[in-house]
């Protein structure tokens, strides 16, 4: 399977030259499967809700999902992009799964990131798996890269392959990725964006660096840190079907969730429910 990301720079709050630098790229691209940036056509660094809110989409009736779907029908690929979700008065940080038939499945983020918790909704989308040319793909975006109940989810649901658009601006995701990939048997392909969001409530610098990465963990690509990147490797799905680590150790099968029963506990830190 043909895989790949575009890293690129969005321009603040220019949705439409973002979406026609988007389609002008990939209508170049001969590839199965590409995964674009968190929130890849409006931005990141709103000041508030009243900002964000005129740019986002809703799905049903999107330029942006229209715009994708018209080049997948037409390049026989799928896409996985962040973008800023409207539905009625309520905002969601999401993931659109488009492929030549259109717009397949819709993400809501769940663990939102510093100030995202004043703009966006918490997702309230079940994690879903989609089966796309023979391959088992699930989403995620950024921040829950932290929360390793999320990619092991989509695992256990049988992902292949785990698509994660991004905006990144700590430094650890990029390594801990590998981890999640080889503690899951998942490949997975995180899209980032690169270059600085200066905003009168301060700046935000993205750090690039999208990758791919193996069933074992292992480093198959990354991208300079602040460079526009347009990548596409071949990659056997097949090898994340395998969970066996050895003859007797299975990522899967050796799990206790009787011993588990703490994670689905509220737990209180800092006064809150978690």
């Amino acid at each position: 399977m043909r895989v790949g990301f575009y890293q690129f720079r969005p321009i603040f709050g220019r949705v439409h030259l973002n979406r026609k630098k988007v389609v002008k790229k990939l209508s170049t691209v001969e590839a199965d499967l590409l995964v674009l940036p968190e929130l890849s056509f409006t931005g990141y660094h709103f000041q508030d809700r009243a900002e964000i809110f005129p740019l986002a989409e809703d799905p049903a009736g999107s330029p942006t999902i229209d715009a994708l779907a018209e080049v997948c029908s037409r390049k026989d690929f799928f896409i996985v992009t962040g973008f800023a979700e409207k539905q009625g008065e309520h905002l969601y940080n999401s993931a659109a799964l488009i492929g030549p038939n259109g717009l397949t499945h819709v993400y809501r983020k769940i663990q939102l990131f510093f100030r995202e918790k004043d703009i966006f909704q918490p997702g309230n989308i079940s994690l879903q798996v989609h089966e796309i040319k023979g391959v088992r793909i699930g989403m995620m975006i950024c921040f829950d890269w932290i929360f390793p109940e999320i990619s092991r989810i989509l695992a256990l649901q049988g992902a292949d392959i785990i698509c994660h658009p991004s905006n990144l601006v700590l430094s650890y995701c990029q390594s801990a990725m590998l981890t999640r990939c080889l503690e899951n048997s998942v490949f997975a392909i995180t899209a980032n964006r690169f270059g600085t969001e200066s905003r009168p409530h301060g700046n935000l610098r993205f750090t690039g660096k999208s990758q791919i990465v193996s069933p074992k963990g292992a480093l198959l690509y990354r991208a300079r840190s602040q460079r526009q990147e347009l990548v596409i490797m071949e990659i056997d799905p097949a090898q994340a079907r395998n969970k066996k680590m050895t003859e007797k150790n299975d990522l899967i099968a050796d799990r206790r969730p009787d011993m588990y029963s703490e994670l689905c506990k509220a737990q209180k830190t800092s006064g809150q429910n978690i």
